[in-house]
């Protein structure tokens, strides 16, 4: 079929709102029509080509939400009319990896993922020319249809509107994870957040409910600092000065924070991070930074038994973990609707990417389909 979406040609040009091919879902696949699609610093990242060479051309989009159409004829996990969450890793459940439990590190999806291809290696999108194109992470949900791996569409609960629904797939099952899985956080424990955009405004709201505190919100930006003290920060410290560690240290009582959280995904917040830390802290980096960047730490410092610890997507299983999420927020303990800073047609999404470049907000939601996002603001 012919489906309208956002194209990625060239790195750091403007994404092409065109009509593409999207061929029919195969075995073990599903055909989703999209309702909505949140906007992530990840697709920055894509967009600008700072994840590596030859990831384009592409339709863009991996945080997303909306409504089955078609499936394989073996999946059996959902059917046409199930509302649907995107998983970007759609574990294999047979690998060296995922048989350990660690389906975020699923290896033919690690392997496929970042050439743009489904679980059997080939697109089913292309140009009406019939030049093929990628799909972002598995799942290119800027458009207005999508077929994913059938381990990528996660079956929500149809109370949940498909426009809050769709920042489970990404951030939200991101942040929540890097606070349960990664630091493991305690209740009382101490905490930093470091870059309060739409993940970071998450990470704080999986702290609060993990029992955190004090929880201190850092942030170069007024207006983000004011949202993270909504979402469930105790406190808040407007970083960009050299003081910023030791002003997160004195709400600590000077010794820092039990668990730091880098969410912006540069060399000098990942710094930030360490620097917070109280001996024997855990500094966990969440942030995705741009391929080629290092980041230094002081050697003496192990010597505290500070630990610095990657993150990925949540490090679990985001297919047992989106309805779980999902289920928080239908009984009022997460607010998904909190982080969304502007709601806007697929048309926009240019503008979107461009606030991210700028750190202006905190996520942008692209409508593509009004009836079926189930907007209620």
């Amino acid at each position: 079929m012919r489906i309208r979406a956002a194209v990625l040609h060239e790195p750091r040009t403007p994404l092409v709102l065109e009509e593409v091919e999207l061929a029919p879902p195969r075995d073990d696949e599903v055909l989703v029509r999209v309702a909505a699609a949140g906007v992530c610093h990840s697709d920055v990242r894509l967009a600008d080509g700072e994840l590596g060479d030859g990831r384009w051309p592409l339709v863009m989009g991996h945080e997303g939400a909306g409504v089955v159409e078609g499936v394989g004829a073996s999946v059996t996990h959902v059917a046409p009319g199930d509302h649907v969450g995107f998983c970007i890793v759609p574990a294999c459940r047979a690998c060296e990896e995922c048989r350990a439990g660690r389906f975020h590190l699923c290896i033919p999806a690690g392997e496929h993922g970042p050439r743009g291809v489904l679980m059997d290696g080939t697109s089913r999108l292309s140009l009406p020319a019939g030049t093929p194109l990628q799909h972002a992470l598995m799942t290119a949900c800027f458009a207005e249809r999508t077929v994913v791996p059938a381990a990528g569409a996660v079956p929500l609960p149809r109370e949940l509107p498909l426009w809050q629904a769709s920042l489970l797939g990404c951030g939200v099952v991101t942040a929540f994870g890097a606070v349960r899985n990664v630091a493991r956080v305690q209740p009382g424990e101490s905490a930093a957040v470091i870059g309060c955009g739409g993940v970071g405004l998450q990470v704080i709201a999986a702290l609060r409910l993990a029992g955190a505190d004090p929880i201190v919100a850092v942030d170069l930006a007024p207006e983000k600092l004011e949202l993270a003290l909504a979402r469930g920060a105790t406190h808040a410290v407007e970083s960009g000065s050299p003081e910023t560690a030791a002003r997160v240290a004195r709400i600590t009582g000077g010794r820092g924070v039990d668990r730091a959280f880098e969410v912006v995904g540069v060399p000098q917040t990942m710094r930030l991070a360490w620097d917070c830390l109280r001996p024997g802290g855990t500094a966990v980096v969440v942030g995705l930074a741009a391929k080629g960047v290092e980041v230094a730490l002081p050697a003496i410092e192990f010597l505290s038994d500070k630990g610095i610890r990657g993150s990925y997507y949540g490090s679990g299983d985001a297919a047992a973990d989106l309805p779980d999420l999902a289920e928080l927020a239908l009984r009022g303990a997460l607010d998904l609707a909190g982080v969304v800073t502007a709601i806007e047609p697929l048309d926009a999404v240019n503008d979107a990417l461009d606030r991210l470049r700028h750190g202006e907000g905190a996520r942008t939601v692209l409508i593509l389909d009004e009836e079926l996002a189930g907007r209620s603001y």
